[in-house]
């Protein structure tokens, strides 16, 4: 006899499979696919995907969509890394996020939208699949799995936004830099990371004197080692405990996102 309440069945519960292992699955060009969404997706699914992923090499630098201007594709990295930027109109700009192979740049699309709110700027090279705007919102409502997959990396980049907002405010430079070599890391699973103090200054929200200066500091304790238009990190373990405390519940969340 029912008595009005409502009991879960475990067994009946949808269970989460994890990714391919990159390289499983190619775009539709042959190429291998190493983006964790992308593997994470059942074959029917990705398969709608396909025929529209076009594959693109994505240098540094380069500028994937401006705020408030029209998003014409989405992206999903296999490597590399994408900087979400927040600017000003005197052309102030600070780093709000970051997208490597574990998620989507141009998350506006999910929701309908087809402008974004911050600059989505190539920090690291790499390449990536990019599907035009209108096809992706097309094939998105024929997808749950896509849908479920990308509100979660939704949820999780609201959280790595709101707690850098929190480490740019409360945090020293040197913890910042820190932490921010380590996201970095994260994702390109580097040595050598390929940056230079101002372009650092401009995501970290400060001048390049204070990058220079944090930096420095770092090499003497033998963290890192500064090199022309490249920071190398020597000791991550060490780096981790100068890391603000950010960095650790931003990484918590890293292996929910495919990430070490």
């Amino acid at each position: 006899m029912a008595n009005g309440n409502v009991t879960g069945d475990r067994s009946e519960q949808p269970l989460k499979l994890s990714p391919l292992l990159p390289g499983t699955r190619t775009d539709a060009t042959g190429k291998a696919v190493s983006n964790v969404i992308l593997l994470s997706l059942p074959d029917e699914e990705y398969n709608l995907l396909r025929p529209h992923l076009e594959s693109v090499d994505l240098p540094q630098y380069e500028i994937l969509h401006e705020p408030g201007q029209k998003i014409d594709f989405a992206y999903l990295l296999h490597e590399g890394m994408t900087s979400l930027v927040a600017m000003t109109l005197d052309g102030r700009s600070v780093e709000v996020g970051i997208v490597g192979r574990e998620g989507m740049v141009g998350m506006s699309l999910m929701v309908g939208l087809l402008r974004g709110t911050f600059r989505a700027i190539m920090q690291m090279s790499g390449t990536g699949s990019r599907i035009r705007s209108e096809v992706f919102q097309t094939i998105l409502p024929c997808a749950p799995t896509l849908r479920s997959e990308l509100s979660r990396f939704a949820l999780m980049q609201g959280m790595q936004v709101a707690q850098l907002a929190a480490c740019n405010r409360l945090h020293d430079i040197d913890q910042r830099l820190a932490r921010w070599l380590l996201m970095c890391q994260d994702r390109v699973d580097a040595q050598l990371l390929p940056l230079t103090h101002e372009f650092l200054g401009q995501m970290l929200g400060t001048g390049r004197p204070s990058v220079t200066l944090a930096a420095g500091a770092l090499e003497s304790r033998g963290l890192i080692e500064n090199m022309r238009g490249t920071v190398k990190i020597l000791n991550r373990k060490s780096l981790e405990d100068v890391a603000c405390e950010c960095y650790g519940v931003i990484q918590h969340f890293n292996g929910g996102l495919g990430l070490k």
